[in-house]
């Protein structure tokens, strides 16, 4: 398969899997509004709620570089610029999930 078909590929299967997770998300989300502070603390306490948050910072991860990376690859065209742009993004990328799901699991 040719990059260009994975990559289309990967962006779209991970916004489909993006759906349920964001459903899941705002439905929480609408329901945290209303708790006080200690019902707040056992939601994100609850070990299926960091293993749901945490993949779904993954998949928005692996979506939002390979879209950034697309816009990259459309509007730059000075081949060493872009290829530093996306070793920039990609990297930032994994610091930024990764310090993110070491936060979500520090509480």
């Amino acid at each position: 398969m040719i990059k260009a078909a994975k990559k289309w590929l990967t962006i779209k299967v991970t916004s489909g899997i993006l759906i349920p997770f964001l459903i899941w998300f705002i439905i929480n989300l609408v329901a945290i509004l209303d708790a006080n502070n200690s019902q707040f603390v056992l939601f994100l306490e609850s070990f299926s709620t960091k293993i749901i948050f945490t993949l779904f910072l993954i998949f928005a991860s692996i979506f939002y570089t390979l879209t950034i990376s697309e816009v990259f690859e459309d509007y730059i065209s000075n081949f060493k610029l872009k290829n530093a742009a996306n070793r920039l993004l990609v990297f930032f990328s994994i610091i930024v999930t990764f310090i993110l799901i070491i936060f979500l699991f520090k509480t």
